[in-house]
């Protein structure tokens, strides 16, 4: 089942935001998450907020889901009006899950409808949906295009057949080139979402699904590491035996066939794990995450940031649908971020960038370790000495202890 809900403080029925939230706000981008928490079946490496039919249970409506994010959305843009932060036309929406395409197209559709409507959407926002390549049609592609979708992410996760049957994938591997050439017939961008790791795929198999991914064309790839989560399904066939555990050095060899084969394939690494064909086709949304700006999340479980707030939403989608019926906030908790907590989630997240963390913002135990970093082959020399730490590659394979070397404090 889903991980847990991080401890907090209470936070108000109205949501309005504490003092200092709209410090500042005008030099931050304004962005929407919208959480669509439903599965047609639930992956077994998945700990995410979401939930298959059967798992719901009664006073859960998918089909009335979307009314209830209208919902937030307007508590949502009251909130932030009552707290003085400035009116922000949206630069990114993104809708993640889950699997957001198994709601109607029209359904979403009519979601950035009504957040454009409340906040406006910048003339050239991205707007992207996660799908799976079994949950989209020509039709329902075309619908989000002319609603003002501009990208969709797949989750192919693999080109492997028996990789798919472990991490419990439902679509047929040449499902997904039928669904890339749809959205591109749609006139949307594509992502492509990989998996490495997973127990059972040999090296050559990872090979496979690289070169397959590229053979699409696509202008995004995401490839990241299998975490194996303690509660999920994948979790328990580890500890009886079942399949394999996963292993370090595996993944550090297929993260070096990434980068050889996605760098070769004319992609490049912006993230230490998202690569894109052009600077113009990076995830502006993920961006903003990692530099700090400001979010509001929409659906149950989501997270929202504004100036150093961050809250987060009650997880069940009873709850959250039976909060904003009786015209509450559904958030169950949020946390003031301490000058100290901003600057080491600033170090966390822009370090792993390929334009690199501002030695600047380091303390000087921080801008100690450098020479340290260059000298190991961690950090790059020539944009250190300019004032800025750019991880190398074997950074990047160790980029959670670099950054463990800048906070030394």
């Amino acid at each position: 089942m889903p991980s847990t809900l991080p401890l907090g403080l209470p936070a108000p029925e109205d949501g309005v935001l504490p003092a200092g939230a709209a410090a500042g706000a005008d030099t931050r981008d304004f962005c929407l998450y919208v959480h669509i928490p439903f599965c047609a079946v639930r992956c077994g490496y998945c700990d995410f907020n979401t939930y298959t039919a059967t798992e719901l249970g009664g006073g859960a409506s998918q089909d009335a889901y979307a009314g209830s994010v209208l919902a937030e959305l307007e508590l949502g843009a009251r909130a932030l009006a009552s707290s003085g932060v400035p009116h922000r036309e949206l630069s990114t929406v993104f809708f993640g899950g889950g699997t957001p395409t198994l709601l109607p197209a029209e359904d979403l559709a009519t979601i950035l409808t009504t957040a454009t409507a409340l906040w406006g959407l910048a003339a050239d926002a991205e707007v992207t949906t996660e799908a799976n390549p079994d949950s989209v049609t020509p039709e329902s592609l075309r619908i989000l295009k002319d609603a003002g979708f501009t990208r969709v992410s797949f989750g192919m996760q693999s080109a492997v057949p028996h990789v798919l049957a472990v991490l419990d994938r439902t679509h047929a591997p040449e499902r997904v080139l039928q669904a890339v050439r749809w959205a591109r017939e749609a006139g949307l961008k594509v992502s492509l979402d990989l998996i490495y790791g997973t127990p059972g795929e040999s090296l050559e198999d990872w090979r496979t699904s690289l070169t397959t991914a590229l053979s699409y064309a696509p202008d995004h790839i995401s490839a990241y590491a299998l975490i194996i989560e303690e509660g999920t399904r994948l979790a328990s066939r580890i500890r009886r035996g079942q399949v394999p555990p996963i292993d370090d050095d595996d993944h550090a060899d297929k993260y070096a066939l990434a980068e050889e084969l996605l760098a070769g394939g004319g992609l490049t690494w912006y993230e230490v794990s998202n690569w894109a064909r052009t600077p113009d086709d990076e995830c502006r949304h993920n961006l903003a995450y990692w530099r700090g700006s400001d979010w509001w999340g929409a659906g149950p479980g989501a997270h929202s940031h504004v100036g150093g707030t961050r809250w987060w939403n009650v997880k069940h989608p009873r709850a959250y649908a039976a909060a904003l019926e009786a015209g509450r906030s559904p958030a169950a908790g949020r946390e003031v971020l301490s000058p100290e907590d901003r600057h080491v989630e600033d170090v966390m997240l822009r370090v792993r960038l390929r334009e690199g963390l501002s030695a600047d913002v380091l303390t000087p135990g921080g801008r100690r370790a450098v020479a340290g970093l260059i000298a190991e082959g961690l950090v790059e020399a020539a944009p250190a000495f300019a004032g800025r730490i750019v991880l190398t590659f074997r950074g990047r394979l160790l980029a959670d202890a670099v950054v463990r070397r800048l906070l030394p404090d």
